[in-house]
């Protein structure tokens, strides 16, 4: 037999379907089995500004070596930071 799943209600706002979710299991209304992934090709990911205070001889290594890729040294500062993490995720219980 099927299960029947619940009716899932109208919501005024984000915080209230929050505030929901929080409480409810997703089971309860959804098949997950059915689910499916998907690609959102044209979506950015989330990012924060921050502030970051390092040695000057550091940053102006950092910008030769930008400057010999030929891309600004911000985006190889997020690089390197972002092969750091992922390559030692496990290490950090990612």
């Amino acid at each position: 037999m099927a299960k029947k799943f619940k009716k899932i209600p109208k919501f005024k706002n984000e915080d209230e379907e929050a505030k929901f979710w929080n409480f409810h299991d997703s089971t309860d209304y959804f098949d997950w089995s059915k689910a499916r992934n998907i690609i959102f090709p044209n979506l950015k990911p989330t990012s924060t500004s921050i502030s970051l205070r390092i040695p000057n001889y550091v940053l102006a290594r950092l910008k030769e070596r930008a400057n010999s890729l030929n891309i600004p040294y911000q985006t190889l500062m997020k690089q390197y930071i972002a092969r750091e993490v992922l390559e030692n995720k496990k290490q950090y219980h990612i």
